[in-house]
């Protein structure tokens, strides 16, 4: 009986740091896919901003 009890509380916490594991790539991906939409987008007001005084000169 202990023996089942060490293998469900072994269970539990692998299970456990699983979870934890996945979240953590997710909000990492969700981290980096912000910073990469961020960047693209500063580097699409620059080229706008850049057409827009070469059409005014």
């Amino acid at each position: 009986m202990i023996g089942l009890s060490v293998a469900v509380g072994r269970f539990v916490e692998a299970l456990f740091w699983a979870i934890l594991r996945v979240a953590g790539v997710v909000t990492v991906a969700v981290v980096a896919a912000a910073a990469a939409a961020l960047l693209v987008l500063i580097v699409l007001r620059k080229l706008w901003a850049r057409q827009r005084r070469r059409r005014m000169k």
